[in-house]
């Protein structure tokens, strides 16, 4: 049970982010729980050690590295400016963000859009006069929301792809995800529109071209884009044609990293400015979520409940309520072979990557986009984005979107 208090400990930390006139960020704070498990016994060392997932790791390592050149060579600013020209106001220019990077995520992995998107929302909350948390929570809800219906738009979806019960994994998240998604993004929309009423007006924004700081890095930069995009697509025909091959998406992220380690003289500035902290987060979150996993706590009661838990609405309810607790991609492990033994069908099977990956528009801890992006923004505008705020939007988008995607996949 030493676990359970600690992970509740670091949920409580995180909602509050402050022990008397200390102030905590969210890698202290977890940091601390994988130490406190690590010095109960918990956990062992070894496994805590082993419980890490390097290709996380190794995969944000290389993301930041090519997010902190675009934004240094000023190239994203360029490429934003040329995206985000035709919105003429702020109505339409989160309608844009949302619809924009939600798209995005379909084809690169959430956390990349993360990484790359946290920077642009923040200049052109600078550039309008317009709230960046408007903007990072628009930015967190697209890309958490566009990721539902592709196979390869989160850790977990591809997880549940790769278990052979989708069939053509493509096929089958467009037939039953896509036109949920969609009217989930615009209920994104819509509810930032209520609750940031004030915030949309009619006023002219200021769109002006942003010059390119350094040619050599830019350069570098679009290379790195360009590696991206062609391997990603590589991925693509590889889980689409199912070849024997183990592409993981690290050789990716390493692959676009690798022409600006190797090239750039400003290697050595840009990793010193890498997001460490995210890293040591994520890195801390596995040794604690694995000591909540060894616990044994919550597989106690999946299996033990007394409710029909391969029903659409009660994968969806577990799924966005556990993965609170021990996050999404650990839930799917979990969950993913009590349905195969009870032969659920497809839809549930969709049903769960939906509840899974909905499940981070809630709280913050739902989903590792969200720590990629208020730990980035925190780092790069000092704009800290609290529990309460995200949750104050989140709980009712993500009981909206529930309730859509389980209309949708009994009608389908």
């Amino acid at each position: 049970m030493i676990s359970i208090i600690v992970l509740a400990a670091v949920f409580i930390l995180i909602a509050v982010r402050q022990v008397g006139s200390v102030k905590l960020q969210i890698w202290q704070i977890m940091l601390g729980g994988a130490a406190v498990v690590l010095a109960a016994g918990q956990i062992s060392p070894a496994a805590a050690l082993q419980s890490i997932n390097f290709d996380v790791i190794v995969f944000l390592l290389g993301m930041f590295i090519v997010g902190e050149a675009l934004v240094r060579s000023g190239y994203l600013a360029y490429m934003s400016y040329n995206f985000f020209k035709g919105a003429g106001s702020a109505d339409s220019l989160v309608l844009l963000l949302i619809f924009g990077m939600g798209i995005v995520s379909v084809f690169l992995m959430n956390d990349t859009v993360a990484v790359i998107g946290t920077p642009v929302v923040l200049m052109l909350a600078e550039k309008n006069n317009l709230p960046p948390k408007m903007l990072l929570l628009a930015l967190a809800f697209a890309i958490t929301t566009g990721s539902v219906t592709s196979p390869i738009g989160n850790p977990q979806n591809l997880l549940i792809a790769l278990s052979g019960g989708t069939g053509n994994s493509f096929t089958t998240f467009s037939r039953f995800l896509f036109i949920p998604t969609v009217i989930n993004l615009f209920i994104a929309y819509a509810l930032l529109k209520v609750f940031y009423k004030k915030n949309f007006h009619n006023v002219e924004l200021n769109h002006y071209p942003e010059a390119i700081t350094d040619a050599r890095l830019a350069a570098l930069s679009r290379i790195s884009l360009a590696i991206i995009l062609v391997l990603v697509f590589v991925k693509i025909a590889i889980v689409f044609l199912r070849l024997p091959v183990n592409f993981k998406l690290t050789y990716i992220s390493i692959s676009a990293a690798l022409p600006i380690v190797l090239f750039s003289t400003k290697r050595i500035s840009i990793l010193k400015k890498v997001d460490w902290h995210t890293l040591i987060f994520f890195a801390a979150m596995f040794v604690l979520m694995q000591s909540v996993w060894n616990s044994g706590y919550f597989q106690r009661i999946i299996v033990h409940s007394k409710v029909d838990i391969t029903s659409n609405i009660m994968v969806l309810g577990v799924s966005v309520l556990l993965s609170q607790l021990i996050s999404n991609v650990p839930l799917v492990a979990l969950y993913m072979p009590v349905l195969s033994h009870l032969h659920v069908s497809v839809d549930g099977l969709m049903a769960l990557a939906a509840g899974s990956t909905v499940a981070g528009n809630m709280f913050i801890l739902g989903a590792a986009s969200n720590i990629i992006i208020i730990q980035n923004a925190e780092r790069r505008s000092k704009v800290s984005l609290t529990f309460f705020e995200f949750a104050r939007i989140g709980i009712p988008l993500t009981v909206l979107n529930v309730i859509v995607y389980y209309l949708c996949l009994k009608l389908f």
